[in-house]
């Protein structure tokens, strides 16, 4: 079964996107993103996908003590990527008890640091991150392209150990489309397990990348689609939220 990841974007201690609710059901919604974790647990969420847009841009966490509330809120496992570029802060976000961290700019830049990170921490909580536009590799967010082949990277992780990777693809205008040839050709090719970094637009995406999945296509991080409800069981949703006034279930004791 495809594993979903809803994306919860972080800037200036905010989400950068709210779903959009029934009329009527505004208030249940928030820009915060500790509230929007557990609106996600609360639809069924089993893991979350978090990005520190505001770590992305400066090159180090900010949003260190948001993220440290969210995994105190839900009791899903949530991965974080977004400035994660030296040792010690990738340590210091993981003892928040993040279950994954994602590193994209360091994996090209440092593959030392991977897998020093890999040996120190285990497999499991250690994915690669690999943005494209076009064919070309992207880092820091999409700031910088460097000419790398996506393949030659994902089997130099490979060798250092890494077992995960989050691959996405962008058109030239920054919407990201879903790579569907990429992500066999990927998974086949290195034999390693790959989440799909957004691109599924509506049920029958996710449906196609369901296909993938005997390849190792096993999880797909959703962002916008989610948002704007484009998924029939969204519709059920938002009607029973229209009557709370707490999405308290899921938090932690």
């Amino acid at each position: 079964m495809l594993l979903i990841y809803p994306a919860i974007e972080i800037s200036h201690e905010a989400c950068v996107q709210v779903v959009h609710g029934l009329p009527g059901s505004e208030h249940t919604y928030s820009v915060d993103p500790v509230e929007m974790a557990v609106l996600w647990r609360g639809e069924n969420a089993k893991t979350l996908h978090v990005v520190d847009r505001d770590g992305v841009a400066a090159g180090t966490v900010v949003n260190r003590e948001i993220i440290k509330r969210m995994v105190s809120a839900v009791d899903i496992p949530i991965q974080v990527g977004g400035g994660l570029r030296n040792f010690e802060e990738i340590r210091n976000v993981l003892d928040l008890g993040v279950y994954r961290v994602v590193i994209g700019t360091a994996a090209v830049e440092q593959p030392g640091l991977i897998e020093r990170l890999v040996k120190e921490f285990g497999t499991r909580k250690i994915a690669i991150g690999i943005d494209t536009r076009e064919g070309h590799v992207l880092l820091e967010g999409g700031r910088r392209i460097v000419d790398i082949d996506v393949l030659e990277l994902a089997m130099r992780m490979k060798k250092i150990g890494v077992t995960r990777i989050v691959y996405g693809e962008q058109r030239a205008d920054g919407e990201r489309i879903l790579g569907y040839d990429r992500l066999r050709e990927l998974a086949t090719t290195t034999n390693i397990r790959i989440t799909s970094w957004g691109g599924a637009a509506d049920y029958k995406d996710l449906v196609r990348i369901q296909e993938l999945e005997k390849f190792g296509v096993d999880s797909i991080i959703v962002g916008r689609p989610l948002y704007e409800n484009r998924f029939p069981c969204q519709a059920l949703w938002r009607l029973n939220e229209r009557g709370l006034t707490d999405l308290g279930p899921t938090r932690r004791p």
